[in-house]
């Protein structure tokens, strides 16, 4: 045992000393702060260019129309940043000769008979953006379709006040009571946290199998196999980098944490003004009837909420993910996944020479893989249904597919029967890998073929 804990404190210090593990130490929460608050950012931003939009409609005889029969006339709405000049007996071609020097964004093609047709069209130099088109093809069917109530003599009141919006609220019965909850977060985290421990087992398991063949190939192998057992240095070499997997990852999730509540701090505190820095006409005495000193503080505090569409039920609905279960279930799944795949990638580098001839013993192991990332989908819509349950069982995709399901609050029982196949199923992997192992570990110039990997498994010394 203190030969193993020797390789496992070699593997592990090798490892976290590298340039490369501290880069991504700090790197890794970066990217991960990033894709949880630029998308939010990015959408909130507006575009400020002010953009003009030339309109130009043609008759049923592909002619320009005069002001007077134009049908769309001032029916797309103008925005902050958009305007729309319509531009009547105008033709197309002398629009395209002179756009450059008239100042337009875009032209839009209007034909009369464009409910037969359902296309207008939009010229421009640019790729015009997703939210013009939307804009635009909004108005026109919106128009269209006040055109068509009015042909069957229906009033539009009648259809406004017919139809009805209704929201679905997903609330959960506890032991302390409701608690309001959201299936789309639950589906997001799910897909998440099952797509992250499939990256990682991957990343990790080839550090194992790179690091023995590596071994392999320059003969250190050779001088370390005479004080170590094969299994003790297979085992030694496996917890290791379990190790320094873990560390990174918790590393990962204390400064991702961090600087999410650093932005969401200093975002917070630049929506409410500092007393300080306020000009002495905006600060009224209580004796002239005004406000406090600290009213301008309290004010914008009670219109942040709406300044930020929808920001209170979004925490609430935050809130209401059980995090600690999650990250807990987190690193017992990754763990036990990494140890059962670590045990085949060992196998796998101990019996080749080359990284290049990984390919065909890695494909039969990285199928499961693959396809527990492909049925997530299903799993995320169907949590509980029988397929689902049996995929969070089957050691070999249990640690993406239960990773998936554990937002939508399964039973433990489940979790449980889980985990216990998953590290029995390692414990017996391992078992099997150091036969191979042992074997392979001190084989060189020799293609290995599946057939003689089997005979490995039940070679007696």
């Amino acid at each position: 045992m203190n030969k193993t804990n020797l390789v496992i404190k070699r593997e592990y210090l090798t490892r976290v000393r590298k340039k490369s593990f501290i880069i991504m130490s700090i790197l890794g929460p970066l990217l991960f702060a990033a894709l949880m608050i630029i998308p939010g950012w990015l959408m909130s931003l507006e575009n400020k260019e002010m953009r003009t939009i030339a309109v130009v409609e043609y008759s049923t005889a592909n002619k320009p129309v005069p002001d007077s029969l134009m049908l769309f006339k001032d029916v797309i709405p103008e925005t902050a940043y958009l305007r729309f000049t319509y531009l009547p007996s105008t033709r197309l071609e002398t629009l395209r000769h002179n756009f450059e020097e008239s100042g337009y964004y875009a032209v839009l093609f209007i034909p009369q008979n464009i409910t037969y047709a359902h296309q207008a069209k939009l010229y421009s130099t640019k790729q015009p953006g997703l939210e013009v088109k939307n804009h635009i093809e909004s108005a026109i069917e919106k128009y269209l379709y006040n055109l068509n109530l009015r042909k069957y003599d229906i009033s539009l009141d009648v259809i406004n006040n017919a139809q009805t919006n209704i929201t679905v609220q997903t609330i959960k019965w506890t032991d302390e009571g409701e608690k309001r909850s959201s299936t789309g977060l639950s589906m997001v985290v799910g897909y998440a946290g099952g797509f992250l421990i499939y990256i990682l087992i991957f990343a990790f398991g080839a550090q194992v199998m790179r690091g023995i063949v590596d071994e392999k190939t320059n003969r250190i192998v050779e001088v370390i196999i005479t004080s170590v057992k094969p299994f003790q240095l297979m085992s030694g070499k496996i917890i290791g980098i379990a190790l320094v997997g873990l560390t990174q990852i918790l590393l990962w999730f204390v400064l991702t944490f961090g600087i999410v509540q650093g932005i969401e701090s200093y975002v917070y505190n630049q929506k409410i003004p500092d007393v300080e820095q306020l000009k002495p006409q905006d600060i009224l005495s209580t004796e002239m009837g005004g406000v406090s000193k600290n009213a301008p503080q309290e004010q914008a505090k009670q219109e942040l909420p709406s300044n930020i569409a929808g920001l209170d039920d979004i925490l609430v609905k935050i809130k209401s993910l059980n995090y600690t279960k999650i990250l807990i279930t987190f690193f017992f799944f990754f763990l036990g996944g990494y140890l059962l795949y670590a045990a085949m990638f060992a196998a796998i580098g101990s019996a080749i020479d080359t990284e290049t001839d990984t390919q065909q013993f890695m494909l039969p192991i990285t199928i499961p893989l693959i396809f527990a990332l492909i049925t997530m989908g299903y799993v995320l819509n169907t949590p509980e249904s029988g397929l689902s349950f049996w995929l969070s069982i089957i050691p070999f995709t249990s640690p993406i597919v239960m990773m998936a399901r554990i937002p939508f609050e399964i039973p433990v029982w489940q979790v449980l029967l889980s985990g216990i196949i998953l590290y029995l199923t390692f414990i017996l992997m391992t078992a099997l890998s150091a036969k191979i192992y042992r074997t392979g570990i001190l084989m060189y110039g020799k293609k290995v073929s599946y057939k003689e990997l089997w005979k490995w498994l039940f070679y007696r010394r």
